[in-house]
């Protein structure tokens, strides 16, 4: 294998990997407070449906569109959207104290119907498959450092070569984990996620930090759908709900940081480094693994190379469980509606 291969697998691995980090930081923020919300796949398809929408509909209106207007416009409909999808979570599994399970599942056939009609609406718009491009909007999402992305030779284009949304969610993995470990709030956050009657009975608004949390958690989350079709598909729209499929990968990224945010920011660039090592494995061992498994075309052992992050979640998710350290454990009241007057 090349160094150029080497590089390119890195860069693929990196740039899968921030999507599934958005999602997974800001579930991991609802789940801190006792929110299980399987809807982030569909909150995440919300997220790139918006951003797309409002950057495209600017492009259109203008002959030469401004790049911080492009950013600014994707980024709040973006954020609008998976919020609100996030406040609509809140109202039914808080207030209306529905099942968690069900809502969040409702919630990404919801999000991810919507997002597939009216990103065949905008197909249309644009002229047929193929045709929409928001091209302004994904150069401005994708504008690397000018001096580090360039003069620091392979190191540039190690580290340095990324979407500044990169490095937003990298920074935001390491804060969120200060504000838990660290903050009053976020312990505050953290006993509402772990024994809510106690965190009531100290006289903490349980309500108001649980609509917090799935309300903000949706709208990080949603930046991933935005990154997904800025940076990583350029700025265009596809109905094959590839989000949805990254989105399920970040529910379970989760799990496998132990619900701390700092360890996304290696577990989801392993997701994707095993998502993408079938187009980098050495001829040579891909031979070997041909006649062990008896393939004869290369094709399925692509198919099979393929399945791998997903075996790695699979077997994640069982260590995980077997684990018995308290520090590793999901919040005791994950899933679970608080009713008052039980306490």
């Amino acid at each position: 294998m090349t160094l150029d291969m080497i590089i390119a697998w890195i860069t693929a691995a990196v740039t899968f990997g921030t999507v599934i980090m958005f999602g997974c930081v800001g579930e991991t923020l609802n789940e801190k407070a006792g929110g299980l919300n399987l809807g982030t796949p569909g909150v995440m398809m919300l997220g790139g449906i918006a951003s797309l929408a409002g950057a495209f509909f600017y492009e259109k209106s203008v002959a030469v569109p401004n790049p911080i207007l492009c950013v600014l416009i994707s980024l709040i409909s973006c954020l609008v959207a998976t919020a609100l999808a996030g406040l609509l979570y809140g109202f039914l599994t808080i207030t209306l104290r529905a099942n968690q399970n069900v809502t969040g599942l409702t919630l990404t056939m919801f999000g991810t119907g919507i997002a597939n009609f009216f990103g065949g609406s905008l197909v249309k718009l644009s002229g047929g498959v193929g045709q929409i491009s928001v091209a302004a909007t994904s150069k401005a999402f994708k504008a690397t450092m000018p001096i580090l992305s360039t003069k620091l030779g392979i190191v540039s284009q190690l580290l340095f070569k990324y979407g500044w949304l990169t490095y937003v969610i990298l920074a935001l993995a390491f804060a969120m984990q200060y504000f838990f470990n660290k903050t009053r709030t976020g312990l505050n956050l953290r006993s509402v996620g772990e024994n809510p009657a106690t965190a009531d009975a100290a006289g903490i608004n349980v309500t108001l930090y649980k609509y917090m949390a799935c309300t903000i958690g949706s709208a990080i989350a949603g930046l991933g759908g935005l990154y997904y079709v800025m940076d990583y598909v350029k700025g265009t729209w596809s109905n094959d709900s590839g989000i949805e499929a990254l989105g399920w990968l970040a529910v379970a990224l989760v799990i496998f940081t132990s619900w701390k945010p700092k360890n996304a920011t290696w577990g989801a660039y392993l997701f994707g480094f095993c998502y993408w090592i079938y187009l980098y494995i050495p001829a040579g061992i891909n031979s070997m693994l041909m006649k062990l498994f008896k393939v004869t075309r290369t094709t399925y052992m692509q198919n099979l190379y393929k399945m791998i992050p997903y075996i790695v979640t699979i077997i994640v998710l069982v260590l995980v469980s077997s684990r018995n350290k308290r520090d590793n454990q999901a919040p005791q009241s994950l899933g679970t509606s608080y009713f008052r007057e039980e306490r």
